[in-house]
């Protein structure tokens, strides 16, 4: 009985938590369906009085809004596939591999973790601006093609494969490519699929780096263009905003929902080994 009424508290406590982080969801697709009187009057009613598609309709009309789509896919998916194919390389390399320091190199890749973005924010954009490669999404993408997390995500589901498959597989004189190709990509197939997922997400959201290389707004991504669109209205049409809003986090959540269980049998097989 007692663990039971644990259990019950649990489950209460972790509800409450997931109610809190859906209700800034709900609000913005709720308000989003709103006219600008209606949100203003009701706005705490998640179903609209008269539901509109005026707002998405004024987005399109406003905003180059399939241009910035693009541009942000486009970075995101350069990012995501850099990212993935480093860190698997990498992580190959940790488990596989021998040779002198592998650990201590590890351990201050790993370490980068804990480094601020705003401490190498500065050398980047000196780097990139130096490049010409400024108000491009090449400058935004170049700075982001490696990525210690994803390294760590994938060493670990690496070290999850018996050893011993791997070193019968070289004695036959087998090539490393085709080792990754054939055996290790498809055993660390989930944790590979769930790391770039988390990439493309992150990638996605990302507002300040951005910000700070992009200035012509055919090149913006959704998060600018989110941020350009609020600044220039005041805040004053905000269903609009929640419009926006809307549709530049739909493509994550979907993506979320589909590879979920993907992602936290990663994050739960990362714990399993130092």
């Amino acid at each position: 009985m007692r663990t039971k009424l644990s259990e019950i508290k649990w489950h209460l406590m972790l509800t409450a938590i997931a109610l809190i982080l859906i209700i800034p969801i709900i609000f913005a697709i709720s308000n989003s369906f709103k006219t600008l009187s209606d949100a203003y009057s009701n706005i705490l009613n998640i179903i609209p009085s008269n539901p509109t598609l005026n707002n998405y309709l004024q987005v399109f009309s406003q905003l180059p809004f399939w241009r910035i789509t693009l541009n942000t896919f486009l970075i995101s998916a350069a990012v995501t596939v850099f990212k993935t194919v480093t860190s698997f390389l990498a992580a190959y390399a940790f488990v596989y591999f021998v040779f002198k320091g592998k650990n201590i190199i590890y351990f201050i890749l790993i370490s980068t973790i804990f480094i601020p973005f705003t401490v190498t924010m500065i050398p980047n954009y000196l780097t990139i601006s130096s490049l010409g490669l400024s108000d491009s999404l090449l400058g935004v993408i170049l700075p982001q093609l490696s990525d210690a997390i994803g390294i760590f995500l994938l060493r670990q589901s690496m070290r999850s494969i018996p050893r011993s498959l791997v070193e019968a597989v070289y004695l036959e004189n087998v090539s490393h490519i085709r080792i990754m190709k054939d055996i290790i990509l498809p055993l660390a197939r989930p944790a590979v699929i769930s790391t770039g997922i988390i990439f493309f997400i992150n990638s996605w959201n990302e507002y300040v780096w951005p910000v700070l290389i992009l200035k012509s707004q055919d090149h913006y991504t959704l998060s600018l263009a989110l941020q350009t669109y609020v600044s220039q209205e005041s805040g004053t049409e905000f269903t609009v905003v929640m419009a926006v809003s809307v549709m530049a986090m739909l493509p994550p959540l979907i993506l979320y929902f589909i590879f979920q269980k993907y992602i936290i049998d990663t994050f739960t097989l990362s714990g399993l080994k130092g």
